[in-house]
């Protein structure tokens, strides 16, 4: 039996290309001219290999990603550099200036990501702002656990349960629930509260509003 007779045998047995190629030394190029109309059906052995195959790829993909982010890590550390007080001042300005509210003399940052809530409490101290002065309230879905909401955005946030307001549930039928279930804890809206102390009321307010034009020129 000729190396083409072997190859046709071997293809009809359900075997790959790199096997036949393997067993017989014919190019893959000749194998695909010669038996393209040779019906195929992979056996268990050819299978396996592609299983394994797809197995190796996605791994070495994987670790590809990961060097890729360990490299971009490297270099955000290389050219962010140590974090200042002033960057932090500025990050925020920019922060409030595009997600904050803009009604007249409330400080309000309204999201979903735990860590921008994180920075943006970080920013208020950095403006005098302590967490005593802080109100968080959760906005969610029906289908929202609140007790476990709660929890999370007090974990995050640092504020006392005492300074949680009453949880929003939207109940709106005609909502669009297509992000239903992506936001377990729903979204936190993050309050600046005067308590009293004007300095954390309306000018506070204003002295953002100044600091945003300011930076946006």
């Amino acid at each position: 039996m000729n190396a083409k007779e072997t190859a046709l045998k071997l293809r009809l047995a359900g075997y790959s290309y790199t096997y036949i190629h393997e067993k017989t030394g014919l190019a893959k190029s000749t194998l695909s001219y010669h038996l393209a109309d040779v019906p195929f059906t992979p056996n268990s052995y050819t299978l396996q290999h592609q299983k394994s195959a797809q197995q190796k790829s996605a791994k070495t993909k994987h670790l590809q990603k990961l060097e890729r982010l360990e490299v971009a890590e490297k270099t955000a550390i290389q050219d962010v550099g140590r974090i200042t007080k002033r960057d932090i001042l500025i990050a925020g300005i920019a922060l409030y200036a595009g997600e904050g509210s803009k009604t007249q003399n409330l400080v309000r940052l309204v999201n979903t990501n735990p860590d921008i809530i994180r920075f943006f409490i970080k920013w208020l101290a950095v403006l005098g702002v302590t967490t005593d002065h802080i109100a968080v309230r959760v906005h969610a879905y029906p289908e929202t656990d609140i007790v476990k909401a709660e929890s999370y955005w007090q974990h995050v946030t640092g504020v006392p349960k005492s300074q949680f307001q009453k949880a929003c549930i939207d109940g709106r039928v005609d909502k669009d629930r297509k992000r239903s279930g992506v936001h377990p804890y729903g979204t936190a809206h993050v309050t600046v509260q005067a308590n009293g102390d004007a300095a954390c009321g309306t000018a506070l307010a204003r002295r953002i509003e100044a600091y945003s034009k300011r930076l946006l020129g």
